[in-house]
């Protein structure tokens, strides 16, 4: 059998291995989740439930980018859950962390439109592992939604490392984001690839890092032009992204 041309590959999550849909404008969804306050004494009206919770998430976001800014990094991820502990202690109900998580996964299977799979993901992966690839994942999600929604999907178990950026203070396409599973796993860029359905945070963040790149243009890709990467792929199909990346077919 062909050795693999690279010995570590790095794969974005949602739009590369994962479809999602979400609309976290859905009324029905605010009015469960003012709902769901109203039980542990946090009452809101669905549409001041939403308005809260927009300010807040701006608030951190603007603040984070200015700590970022001044310390010279960049693309932080503020960590949704304490969002959602916010809006219960704005109403004077004291609760626990755990329970904003909950409400935090309540709210993102309410707004949730579909969650699956590409077809022959999993095929993909188990063919790279199975001839010996350290396969590893770097995505700019919230930690509290996203390990969950993995195991979901059976991908829970998949990579030899998962770093998500809600956990990691920064995101794609931060060059910081991308040297922390190359410095504590002690990586050689020359002998890794990243493969993302983004030109800005995947392909030009994983350039900037050293390393090979894979783009792959998803039905949730940017509308922007095709990038500069060492593969591009104009449509997702997993079966071409696995010869691609094994060495069994040509650019």
């Amino acid at each position: 059998m062909r050795a693999l041309p690279y010995e570590n590959y790095i794969f974005d999550l949602y739009g590369t291995l994962v479809d999602i849909h979400t609309d976290e404008d859905k009324p029905e969804a605010w009015a469960a989740l003012a709902r769901f306050y109203s039980y542990y004494g946090a009452v809101y009206t669905p549409d001041e439930l939403q308005a809260a919770y927009n300010r807040l998430t701006q608030e951190r976001t603007a603040n984070c980018r200015g700590l970022r800014r001044d310390s010279h990094e960049a693309f932080p991820e503020i960590e949704i859950e304490e969002v959602f502990l916010v809006l219960f202690t704005e109403k004077g109900a004291n609760v626990s962390k755990d329970l904003a998580v909950h409400a935090g996964q309540f709210f993102r299977a309410m707004t949730t439109e579909y969650l699956r799979l590409y077809d022959g993901t999993l095929e993909m992966l188990r063919m790279l592992r199975e001839r010996g690839a350290k396969l590893y994942l770097l995505s700019n999600a919230q930690a509290i939604f996203t390990a969950y929604e993995m195991r979901a999907l059976g991908l829970d178990k998949v990579f030899d490392a998962v770093y998500l950026s809600s956990s990691c203070g920064c995101k794609k396409p931060d060059l910081r984001f991308f040297e922390l599973p190359l410095k504590e796993h002690h990586l050689d860029p020359a002998r890794s690839i990243m493969i993302g359905n983004d030109a800005a945070c995947d392909i030009a963040g994983a350039k900037a890092a050293g390393l090979a790149t894979l783009y792959v243009r998803s039905n949730i890709s940017p509308k922007e032009p095709l990038p500069d990467a060492d593969f591009v792929m104009p449509a997702m199909d997993m079966a071409r992204m696995g010869a691609l990346l094994s060495g069994d077919a040509q650019p």
